[in-house]
């Protein structure tokens, strides 16, 4: 069985390797990979920059944009289905949160991640999910399934704007999402479903970015957000860019009660200046909110499902522009213009 691999910590280890099929276990599905997406995290871990292999293992299974058909069910499913594997998994203390089901919000980090942390991931021609964590996938949704891991990320960005809005009358009617990659643009996705007036920004002027927010029924806006901010004034801000003068830019541009929700990962290190008295004071004077969000539950992958389901699959499948071969998936690395999702082949 090939695998896509590499070895968290080491440069240069990126790999398609043979490993051994994997055995299901009581309560688990054994699964043939279809596809699995790339993301900025693939991508650190295969720099060495974080990652961790298994227990006792040198080498990580990566992936953890999951997408899979049932070849030996258990639990509810039956053989054919396909499924989508859930990334995280609870501590094992746990701690309180995990005791509740909301993994995602781990207290202690001992959490484990399929493909990121202390599991191996789903960028294999084969896998085993336990059922509690396989999530259904129907099959309409058979060429846009992988898409579903990060669809679920934005619902649960959108499902804190919700808890934190409903602190007092909220009604939303303007949202500015922050940059076009995939998280960007299915949160802007998500916007639209929800009838809000949706402004997306990203720096590129062409390419399928513009076009894809533009047939959303959403405006595309390539200048700053301080200039955005000048021609309207957003409730909610969704930052999908972890570009850190952009994350300020964004906490600045909300109106009055305004939520900015952060699910781009900066990167540490890059300074920029920042009045902390003058942001301190419009976060109060306004009763504004910043919240990060990060990673996803049980209630978010239902969530995801229903989103897609409910979107135009034409335009999702827009959102894979590269499709790699798992011979080649080392390629799927290698930045190209006009990438917005790109996507390994497990099967090709």
């Amino acid at each position: 069985m090939r695998a896509l691999t590499c070895i968290p910590g080491r440069t240069g280890t990126l790999a398609v390797a043979e490993m051994t099929p994997p055995a299901p276990g009581d309560g688990e599905l054994l699964v043939d990979g279809l596809a699995v997406g790339v993301c900025g995290t693939d991508r650190e871990i295969a720099a060495a920059e974080y990652g961790t292999a298994p227990p006792g293992e040198q080498r990580l299974v990566l992936g953890h944009e999951s997408l899979g058909r049932v070849r030996q069910p258990a639990g509810s499913f039956a053989a054919g289905d396909l499924v989508v594997g859930v990334v995280r998994r609870p501590d094992p203390v746990p701690c309180g949160a995990c005791a509740h089901g909301e993994f995602d919000m781990c207290r202690n980090g001992r959490y484990t991640e399929r493909g990121i942390k202390g599991l191996h991931g789903f960028a294999s021609q084969q896998w085993v999910v336990e059922a509690d964590y396989a999530v259904p996938i129907p099959a309409a949704l058979e060429r846009v399934g992988v898409l579903l891991e990060p669809t679920t990320v934005v619902a649960k960005a959108w499902e804190q704007v919700d808890r934190i809005g409903s602190r007092a009358w909220y009604e939303p009617e303007r949202v500015l999402v922050t940059g076009a990659g995939p998280i960007g643009l299915l949160a802007a996705m998500i916007g639209v479903q929800r009838g809000l007036d949706v402004h997306v920004l990203d720096r590129v002027t062409d390419g399928p970015k513009p076009t894809l927010v533009a047939d959303l029924g959403a405006t595309y806006h390539a200048t700053s957000v301080s200039e955005v901010a000048q021609s309207f004034t957003p409730d909610v801000v969704i930052e999908a860019t972890g570009a850190s003068a952009v994350v300020i830019d964004a906490i600045a541009a909300t109106g009055s009660y305004g939520i900015t929700c952060l699910t781009g990962v900066s990167s540490a290190g890059r300074r920029v200046q920042v009045d902390v008295g003058a942001a301190n004071r419009e976060i109060v004077l306004e009763n504004d909110v910043v919240v990060g969000s990060v990673n996803a539950n049980l209630s978010h992958y239902r969530s995801g499902v229903e989103a897609l389901s409910r979107a135009d699959l034409a335009w999702l499948e827009r959102l894979i522009t590269r499709r790699v071969p798992l011979e080649r998936a080392t390629e799927a690395f290698e930045p190209h213009d006009g990438d917005v999702k790109v996507v390994i082949d497990l099967q090709a």
